[in-house]
């Protein structure tokens, strides 16, 4: 007699491919575990210091960098560390970055080695995702799921500004409470996304590994912190007229709903209702298109726009201020 049954309903094709499926999560998370630490953050009261709130954060470099999330961090200045082999690591905050949801961290003690950052415009829908990460202060609690959706949005808050965060990784792998600042890995290893927010019925978001938030770290360990130009306004994607649609073959502008006193946008004459054509010459289809512009090296630059007022095309020049810090 056989030592062991087979599984009811499934063939021997299905087993293997579970299996597959079995050794590919268990490998990413037995790489990655011990790399996500568990984040108690510290804040000064009188009495000294206290722990006010709880994360993860994913080791990059080897000499102690850590990732996470600006919302896990807040205004801390230090806190501490907590890896799966038990243990401790006191840190100090780098830089953070609200409006991308990103934090830099330093460790002040030996980490184990980092994790292998990948490359998250390479990812395809239904493509598996693991997720590493520290819920409820659970050191290397694992789950697995599927890219759902990509390019998606996820507005971020800071003082008065907001701004959208670009091509948010959308998974079904589970999040919970305390994953905010834990890694997003491929199949094979590669941290590809930094989970920031758990978004409902099944669905969890990370901000993407690409060019734009490899350019947010290096500018937060060079200056600890980003500095952006500010327009002053907000829209929403709005058709063109036909004939406009007709001529131009776009289909969208950018409908302007508000537009701040006293910001480049107002001084430039901008107005609630102006459908908003280009920026520099490039098509405004929604706030993305302007918020790419919006770079450190615009601040004090004329922005030449376009907009369609009623029936006629109206050109403005906006000089760009720099975004106030959230103090």
């Amino acid at each position: 007699m056989s030592g062991t049954l087979p599984e009811p309903g499934r063939s021997p094709a299905e087993r293997a491919e579970l299996d597959a499926y079995s050794r590919a999560v268990t490998a990413v998370a037995a790489e990655l575990t011990p790399r996500v630490a568990a984040l108690r953050v510290l804040r000064r009261s009188p009495g000294g210091w206290f722990a006010s709130g709880s994360g993860s954060a994913v080791v990059f470099t080897e000499d102690g960098l850590l990732l996470t999330n600006a919302h896990v961090v807040g205004h801390a200045e230090a806190g501490t560390l907590d890896f799966a082999d038990g243990t401790t690591a006191p840190f100090h905050t780098i830089g953070t970055d609200p409006l991308s949801d990103l934090a830099v961290l330093r460790a002040d003690a030996a980490t184990p080695p980092p994790v292998r950052l990948g490359e998250a415009g390479t990812l395809r829908a239904g493509q598996l995702v693991v997720a590493v990460g520290n819920p409820l202060g659970l050191a290397g609690t694992v789950t697995a799921g599927v890219v759902s959706a990509l390019g998606r949005s996820l507005p971020a808050r800071t003082g008065t500004a907001t701004r959208v965060i670009d091509d948010v990784i959308q998974t079904d792998a589970a999040l919970n409470p305390g994953n905010s600042g834990g890694a997003l890995a491929t199949a094979d290893g590669e941290v590809v996304g930094i989970t920031t927010a758990v978004a409902g019925n099944g669905l969890g978001l990370a901000v993407p590994i690409n060019v734009t938030s490899r350019l947010i770290i290096s500018t937060l360990l060079s200056d600890g912190r980003i500095r952006r130009a500010y327009l002053g306004l907000a829209g929403v994607p709005a058709p063109l007229p036909p004939a406009l649609r007709a001529r131009t073959g776009r289909r969208d502008g950018m409908r302007v709903v508000e537009v701040v006193p006293g910001a480049p946008a107002a001084r430039a004459g901008l107005l609630p209702g102006d459908l908003l054509l280009t920026a520099e010459g490039e098509p405004v289809a929604d706030a993305q298109a302007l918020q790419r512009l919006m770079l450190a090296d615009a601040i004090g630059r004329p922005l030449a726009l376009t907009a369609l007022r009623g029936d006629a095309l109206v050109d403005v020049i906006a000089t760009l201020a720099e975004l106030p810090a959230d103090d």
